[in-house]
């Protein structure tokens, strides 16, 4: 399999792990052309226009709305119907998603000066979040445990769900982790006219504050496209992992690692830094044996093949240096004393120290949410959380003491910005 191989020590060596990262995430204008006229029917139209776009893009043989509403009661049964061994796997990622994102909640908090002013913060979760979660081939219930959890842990007072079912074809593990993760209403649609409906509201669907969960090019438009009307978590760009190892973890480990990256899709994108060139080539001899036997052996193959690499570094200091340029939605640290390397490093969603911590356990069961920061963006923001789904309002309370010396400088500020409302509401409140 051919992998493209970089060196720290090659003169263009910066100029080519950019171009090698470099990835356009802007839909096209057919793209936004058919998302705007979409958004625009769902908004007039409601629930008639939802119907119409089921019928046309998921082949739903759908005469009413109601064909489209998936209740609490399937949930049930869908739970009802998985094996047993799949239900007590979501239950115990449902418990430790729990247990974890308990950590993050942030608490309402205030403080007294000494003249009787009182400063503060409250927060408060949002009324209601809308989840998308992709259906047909793409059905992960990994992603509704991942985005529902913290909005519940949160205190979201209601869950809406939207899932596309193609053909009229449910995934019954998803369902079941949506009534695992308490969401309160399920909707069987998809696609920009899933976003629409969750943005404005229809007949049936109710208009939520924010909208997460990942999707296709049209979900990621839509979602621009209404953000403003509605929160959004992020647009997510293809898969990262970025290993760093010292040659000392076996290299089918390695490799199976990055394959793990690699088999989302072909723009999915897998990394390898070490310093110790013959491991670099031990790895590569892994990928080549090990790449046949896997189901998604040609998306891994192609996927490896555009945007992967093998990246030869002078020292781990440089393989430090070389992450925190890369910025990457997994990075995981296959080496001795991770912990402390871990400290160096500035951008990365999710780093996973040592040997035996595999990325895909974080993207089940770990703890930790898996909705990352991809494209660099790490470098800006987080991994989702509970904070996504709560929202800060500062509390401030003058004594008249307080208000009366606030109100001398504010005064100051005001007419210095010729803003005269401004100074003399503050000043009506001086103390003469």
């Amino acid at each position: 399999m051919q992998i493209r191989q970089l060196d720290s020590t090659s003169s263009g060596f910066w100029d080519d792990l950019d171009a090698l990262l470099a990835w356009e995430s802007v839909a096209d204008e057919i793209v936004i052309g058919t998302v705007r006229e979409i958004l625009t029917q769902v908004r007039a139209r409601g629930d008639a226009a939802l119907l119409e776009y089921s019928r046309r893009f998921d082949r739903v043989d759908a005469e009413s709305f109601d064909a489209l509403t998936i209740s609490a009661t399937m949930l049930d049964a869908a739970l009802a119907s998985i094996p047993e061994q799949q239900r007590a796997a979501l239950e115990l990622a449902a418990q430790r998603l729990r247990s974890y994102h308990e950590h993050q909640k942030l608490e309402s908090w205030s403080y007294t000066e000494e003249d009787g002013t009182v400063l503060g913060q409250q927060v408060t979760a949002l009324d209601r979040v809308g989840l998308y979660v992709p259906g047909g081939k793409a059905a992960y219930p990994s992603s509704v445990l991942m985005n529902a959890i913290p909005a519940k842990v949160a205190g979201v007072d209601q869950l809406i769900m939207v899932v596309p079912t193609p053909d009229g074809i449910r995934n019954e593990l998803v369902l079941a982790a949506a009534r695992i993760a308490g969401v309160d209403k399920v909707f069987a649609i998809g696609g920009a006219q899933a976003v629409a409906a969750l943005a404005w509201g229809t007949e049936s669907v109710p208009a939520v504050d924010k909208i997460v969960g990942p999707g296709n090019i049209y979900v990621a438009a839509a979602k621009s496209m209404v953000f403003g009307r509605v929160g959004i978590d992020m647009i997510a760009g293809p898969s990262e992992i970025l290993v760093v190892c010292d040659g000392k973890t076996d290299p089918d480990w390695i490799a199976m690692d990055l394959f793990s990256q690699a088999e989302h899709d072909e723009d999915a994108q897998s990394i390898l830094v070490s310093p110790d060139a013959a491991f670099l080539e031990r790895v590569s001899a892994s990928i080549d044996r090990l790449a046949h036997e896997m189901e998604r052996a040609e998306i891994i193959r192609a996927s490896l093949g555009a945007r992967g690499a093998l990246v030869k570094v002078r020292d781990l200091d440089e393989a430090v240096a070389v992450a925190n340029h890369i910025a990457p939605e997994h990075l995981e640290l296959s080496i001795d004393e991770p912990d402390a390397v871990a400290t160096r490093i500035r951008h990365a969603g999710a780093i996973f120290m040592g040997r035996y911590t595999a990325e895909a356990l974080g993207d089940y069961c770990a703890g930790p949410n898996h909705v990352l920061p991809t494209s660099r963006t790490a470098r800006f923001s987080s991994p989702l959380g509970v904070y996504d789904f709560q929202k800060r309002s500062s509390l401030i309370m003058c004594s008249a003491q307080g208000a009366s010396e606030l109100g001398k400088t504010a005064s100051v500020l005001a007419r210095g910005e010729g803003l005269t409302a401004h100074a003399r509401s503050a000043e009506f409140r001086i103390k003469q």
